[in-house]
Parts: C-alpha cells; structure tokens; sequence
C-alpha cells in the first residue's frame, strides 16, 4: 500500500499557514491537524507567552508524531498546521515523513512582513480570544526566531508568494 503524503507549512506569522492549510486539505481530501486546536483543547488558557508555547508544544510532540506516521501508513494524506518555521521544528517534522518514507510538501508562504501585519490584525478583529497573543511585539519576537528554507535541506518545497 502506497504511504500518504504529508504537507506542513512554513511562513510568517501572520502569512496565512492556516487558511491555506485548510484549502489543502480540502483539495487533497486530507486529515487536517492544527496544533492551535490541539494546544487549546488540551491546555486551555495555558498560552499566554512563546515560552509557554515552546512547553505545551513539545509535549504534544511525541504522541502526534506516532499518529501522524500511522495515519500515512494507512495510505491517508495529512495536512499539519504546525509551523515549520526553524531548523529544529522542520526536523522533526522531516521525523514524521523520514522514519516512514512517505512523500512529503513543505508549503513555505513568503509574504513581506507588513501583510503580515495586516493580517494579524485583521484576526484579531475576527478571533478576539486571539487579542492576547496575536500582536505586533509577539510578531517581533517570533519573528527573530523564523528561518527560511532552503534548498540544501532537502524538502520538497512549494513557495507560494500569496495568498492564490
């Protein structure tokens, strides 16, 4: 049986990882898993700063990871909306694909940051339980953070310039 294929994103905050997510997983009639959703679900109103994300994140780590793999191996496609945003958070998403040898997309949305300022902004209109976490200073200070990749990494990489 031929393994799934797994996409996950890396951009900004702010540069749409999300929305397209959703979309892909739509066209692709894949599993979709958000770790917002999964962070909220299981740590309500636990997140309020990046090192409070760094924790609760990592402890999802390992057990997604082992659901994820089992989910490709039964031949499903999985969209992750999990950041690939630094070197150490693409590889473990490499751990995901590589351990199993599925196929894989790294989707890499490179918006300048002003629109993804304006988008943050606009969620926080939209998403106000957000207001807390979606600012200009948490951009900045994820931001510093934030590597693009490249091609020596070895991903199957798709850049998307806008929001298409």
């Amino acid at each position: 049986m031929s393994k799934g294929v797994l996409t996950f994103f890396c951009g900004k905050m702010g540069a749409g990882k999300s929305t397209k997510a959703i979309e892909v997983a739509e066209e692709g009639n894949a599993v979709l898993l958000s770790e917002d959703e999964w962070l909220t679900s299981l740590y309500p109103n636990k997140i309020s700063s990046l090192n409070d994300y760094i924790e609760f994140s990592n402890l999802l780590k390992p057990q997604i990871k082992k659901l994820v793999q089992s989910i490709l191996c039964s031949g499903t496609s999985v969209v992750m909306d999990f950041p690939a945003n630094t070197l150490s958070q693409r590889d473990w998403l490499r751990s995901i694909f590589f351990e199993i040898e599925a196929p894989h997309n790294l989707m890499y949305i490179d918006l300048p940051d002003a629109i993804c300022l304006e988008q943050i902004e606009k969620r926080r209109m939209e998403q106000p339980e957000r207001a807390a976490t979606d600012t200009a200073d948490m951009f900045e200070r994820v931001t510093k953070y934030f590597v693009a990749p490249t091609s020596e990494e070895g991903f199957n990489t798709i850049i998307v310039t806008q929001n298409a």
